[in-house]
Formats: structure tokens, C-alpha cells, sequence
């Protein structure tokens, strides 16, 4: 065994040294630059335009941005667990990781569907925010069956339009452009309403 061992390993350095470290440097050179070209850091953070680094995720960010929820949540607060922050980024590195992978394949669906970890995490999450509506007895004891269809099943189940709305498929909306957010510290006015302000 140590016959072929040294056959195939020089006993002299003949420049494998230099090309191992040419070859790990290289790999490193390219792995940072996919992930400055991927924006990986912004997905630390809870800002939801780093949700749109993605086109697929444009429809579901365009439509949270027209909803209620706007004010109150962000992306992270729903699709992301809140029990402590090593479960966070957790989650948040393994669906990311799923996400990427099916991206880079080309194998994402037209309309994209929570998997059932990220059904679980959205459950529990809406039941946090909105725990006094869901545990709200008023009704327990005339409307039978109130409580089970509070507990029991899903809330998009009948909040359908919460906060996505129903129509966000890949082709209903596949040039969508995701804007910026109108809660800017300076506001874009155009310059036909900028003159007609002045006027008056």
C-alpha cells in the first residue's frame, strides 16, 4: 500500500502545493462572489425588500405591500418562527437554502405554496399576533362548534385573502417590478404634480 502511496504523492514538492492553494483559493474567490451576487447578507436582516432579491417572490411581496399587514408586519414576522433567534436563523438558513436550490434549477412552480414546516411556522405566528381573536370565548356557548373552527384548522383556511390575496401566480404577474416601499424618509413626487402644487 505505501508502494502506491508513493507513486502517486512526489516525494519532492513538484508544485501540487501551489496549485492545492491556487485551487482553495479559487473556489473561496468564487464562493464570496456568489454570495455578494446572491446578496446573502441582507437575508439577515428583517428588511422585506431582501425578500425581492428573488424575482419569484416579487407577486407575494407586491401584494403584502397593498395589505393591511403592511403596517404591522414584516415578512419575517409571519414566515419566520419567533421563539428564540438560533430557531430564526435556523429556519430562516434551511428555507433559504430550499429556496435557492429550487431557484437555481429553474424548478419553481407558478404558483408558489408554503411547504408544511413553513404552514406550521405561519400557524403559530398568526396565533401570537391575533392570539385574543383566536381565544376569544364570547360566542363558545351559543355557536356550536366556534371554538374547534378558531383552533382546530388553519387560518388562511378561511383568511384567504390574508395578507397575499388570491391571485399572485408567476403569470399573472410575471414582469411585476416589486416597488419601494412608500414609508421612504423622502417622498418621489413627479414632475407634473410638483408643478401643479406650486401653482396653487
Amino acid at each position: 500500500m505505501l508502494k502506491i502511496i508513493n507513486k502517486i504523492l512526489p516525494k519532492k514538492d513538484t508544485g501540487w502545493r501551489s496549485f492545492a492553494v491556487f485551487a482553495i483559493a479559487a473556489l473561496l474567490g468564487l464562493g464570496f462572489f456568489l454570495m455578494k451576487e446572491a446578496e446573502v447578507v441582507s437575508y439577515l436582516s428583517d428588511n422585506p425588500q431582501a425578500c425581492v432579491n428573488c424575482h419569484n417572490m416579487t407577486p407575494m411581496y407586491n401584494s403584502w405591500n397593498h395589505s393591511s399587514h403592511r403596517e404591522w408586519a414584516s415578512c419575517n414576522d409571519c414566515h419566520v418562527p419567533q421563539d428564540n433567534i438560533f430557531n430564526s436563523y435556523y429556519f430562516k438558513a434551511k428555507d433559504g437554502l430550499y429556496h435557492a436550490s429550487v431557484f437555481t434549477a429553474r424548478a419553481e412552480p407558478d404558483v408558489i405554496f408554503m411547504q408544511p414546516a413553513s404552514q406550521e411556522v405561519v400557524q403559530n405566528n398568526c396565533v401570537r399576533c391575533h392570539v385574543q381573536q383566536v381565544t376569544q370565548t364570547k360566542y363558545d356557548g351559543f355557536i356550536e362548534g366556534h371554538r374547534d373552527n378558531r383552533t382546530e384548522r388553519q387560518c388562511w383556511s378561511c383568511h384567504k385573502e390574508v395578507p397575499h390575496g388570491t391571485v399572485h401566480g408567476m403569470s399573472s404577474v410575471r414582469y411585476n417590478i416589486a416597488p419601494l416601499p412608500t414609508d421612504q424618509e423622502k417622498m418621489v413626487i413627479p414632475e407634473w404634480l410638483e408643478k401643479e402644487m406650486e401653482s396653487k
